[in-house]
């Protein structure tokens, strides 16, 4: 699973990777620890083109009577996202980027486990696979939710855990993003493991074990 990320680069390397107007990025703050159930940076397909929103990381389906349940949907399954009711819509026309520039996975060594920081090499931001759903509930408020695909793992990330999260390769963000298509073929071709040559993994500072803890050390490398 994913279930903690960060989204540490700066404002001009945003816009240079994806393109989205300055403005929706005046709140924009570096994250360091991003766990769920927090609003998170995604480009959804509303509109003709994409935007970017502050999506509740947890999808609530739209028919959803209590919004706790995006508790439970943090990650979506490749392997069922097409068929899965609490999916299978989303995944017709309302897929999203969630904007990322590394993410922690927990590697079983005897009895602990070590976090990990996995991210490119490169260090450049990107975007995880994700799905996006409109909530509104019985007093008229509304909530826009996220969930984050996961798959098999690429071969740096299976000596840590055996799933990884999707990440959209650059060439392949516009027909993801693209509402208008849906041919599910080729939408889960686009759901591989993303290529270890271009990634490099670390073990970091337990401090990242607490949600509360979104402090730069978080993505240090760990001194043990």
């Amino acid at each position: 699973m994913c279930g903690r990320y960060s989204l540490t680069v700066d404002k001009k390397k945003l816009l240079g990777e994806f393109g989205f107007q300055a403005e929706h990025l005046k709140s924009f703050a570096p994250r360091y620890n991003i766990a769920p159930s927090q609003p998170v940076l995604a480009l959804t397909t509303q509109e003709a083109k994409p935007k970017l929103e502050l999506c509740h990381w947890g999808l609530i389906p739209s028919w959803a009577k209590d919004p706790a349940i995006g508790a439970r949907m943090i990650n979506a399954r490749k392997e069922t996202v097409a068929e899965k009711p609490s999916f299978r819509s989303p995944f017709k026309n309302r897929r999203c980027l969630v904007l990322a520039d590394g993410f922690y996975e927990w590697k079983q060594e005897g009895s602990a486990k070590i976090p990990y920081y996995i991210h490119l090499k490169s260090g450049a931001p990107f975007g995880f696979a994700g799905l996006w759903s409109h909530w509104q509930n019985k007093d008229g408020s509304e909530l826009l939710s996220c969930t984050i695909i996961t798959g098999e793992p690429n071969d740096l990330m299976k000596s840590i855990h055996n799933r990884m999260p999707m990440i959209i390769p650059k060439k392949n963000r516009e027909l993801w993003l693209d509402h208008s298509r849906f041919e599910s073929d080729k939408l889960l071709k686009l759901l591989e493991p993303y290529p270890s040559d271009e990634m490099e993994a670390y073990a970091v500072s337990r401090t990242v074990n607490n949600p509360i803890n979104d402090l730069a050390e978080c993505v240090s490398p760990s001194s043990n």
